[in-house]
């Protein structure tokens, strides 16, 4: 059975970091390609940034580019969103995708498999 569970969220200011982790069990991992994804409170889920198997090729959201960072440890069955400069539009609930087959990156209707998500809020 496939598991994703996220963790790492929480309250920060603005301009502050946080550090979004997920693990997952019950599949090959590595077979994965991955993605975090977020909704705010009367919003469509939307696309934060994508990874591919091997982690050598990663997509980002424009809104934040130069600010978020995904990464992956395969060993460890781990996914990663470092989050810097933080900002209250950021305030959503994280969620992290995996997908076993091909699809756009950006498209949440390509992943098949969800964690429960793990909130975040910015606030002044």
């Amino acid at each position: 059975q496939v598991q994703l569970v996220e963790s790492g969220g929480g309250l920060v200011h603005p301009g502050d970091s946080l550090r979004l982790s997920c693990v997952g069990s019950g599949f090959n991992f590595i077979m994965y390609r991955m993605a975090w994804f977020r909704q705010a409170p009367g919003k469509e889920r939307e696309f934060v940034a994508a990874i591919n198997r091997l982690g050598s090729v990663t997509d980002y959201a424009d809104s934040v580019k130069g600010r978020f960072t995904i990464s992956r440890d395969n060993n460890q069955h781990m996914l990663y969103l470092q989050m810097n400069r933080l900002q209250p539009e950021d305030t959503a609930v994280y969620f992290c995708a995996g997908a076993d087959a091909r699809g756009a990156s950006g498209s949440p209707g390509t992943y098949g498999d969800w964690g429960q998500g793990t909130q975040v809020t910015v606030f002044s």
